[in-house]
């Protein structure tokens, strides 16, 4: 890996999945002797709130509120 002019440096995807980071989560780097660590950061929103955060405004639909709520309220078993 090689530290680019902002300090940065990008985590391989197949580490990034097996140690369950996910776009959008916090993280702490910690100096630990010589070594520096990336961990998750403590979490202050749960899992929830982060997913409706990060698809929040991208759902795409011409129908109004009332439409949709129509839909959810209608019985399905006609």
């Amino acid at each position: 890996m090689r530290l680019n002019s902002k300090g940065q440096v990008t985590i391989p995807a197949e580490l990034r999945h097996t140690m369950g980071f996910h776009e959008g989560d916090q993280v702490e780097v910690i100096a630990d002797g010589d070594t520096l660590r990336i961990v998750h950061a403590p979490e202050t929103t749960s899992r929830g709130e982060r997913l409706v955060s990060r698809m929040r405004g991208r759902a795409t639909t011409a129908k109004t509120t009332d439409e949709l709520m129509a839909l959810l309220r209608s019985d399905t078993d006609d």
